[in-house]
């Protein structure tokens, strides 16, 4: 996944918490980077053809940028899983955040044959609690303050 991937699934994020298109603060909060570096990437993110981005009104995702970030949400939930359920890491959010960007669609097919996903990955992710919903159960974890 590569950061790219990292600000779609971002965007697809923050376009279900608002039910609405992402606007550049709320990624660059989610993101921890500034609200320029959050715009430039936009930019570039809709010269592919991923988002649409309309002045003052937000960041929406085109059908391939859903499946891009579907795709990048996905991996990022075999991670956690992986952490969480194969290695016992404790802290496997942190761990998944700071693997995601380096981890590429091979590793993660690989992964997810030692992982037990659930079939409604990756729409059992929440949001708020930055985990998948079951996985989130399994470990009695509570959402990030």
């Amino acid at each position: 996944m590569n950061t790219a991937d990292q600000y779609l699934k971002t965007i697809y994020l923050v376009q279900l918490q608002e039910d609405g298109p992402a606007s550049t603060g709320a990624l660059a909060d989610a993101l921890d980077v500034s609200p320029a570096s959050a715009n430039e990437m936009v930019g570039k993110l809709a010269d592919r053809g991923l988002v649409e981005h309309e002045k003052y009104k937000g960041t929406s995702l085109t059908d391939e940028g859903i499946e891009r970030a579907r795709d990048a949400l996905q991996t990022y939930c075999i991670l956690e899983r992986f952490l969480a359920n194969v290695l016992d890491v404790e802290e496997f959010r942190d761990e998944a955040g700071q693997l995601e960007p380096v981890i590429d669609e091979t590793v993660a097919d690989r992964l997810d044959m030692l992982v037990d996903r659930e079939p409604d990955c990756p729409e059992c992710f929440d949001p708020e609690a930055d985990a998948c919903k079951h996985l989130v159960e399994e470990m009695g974890v509570e959402a990030d303050d």
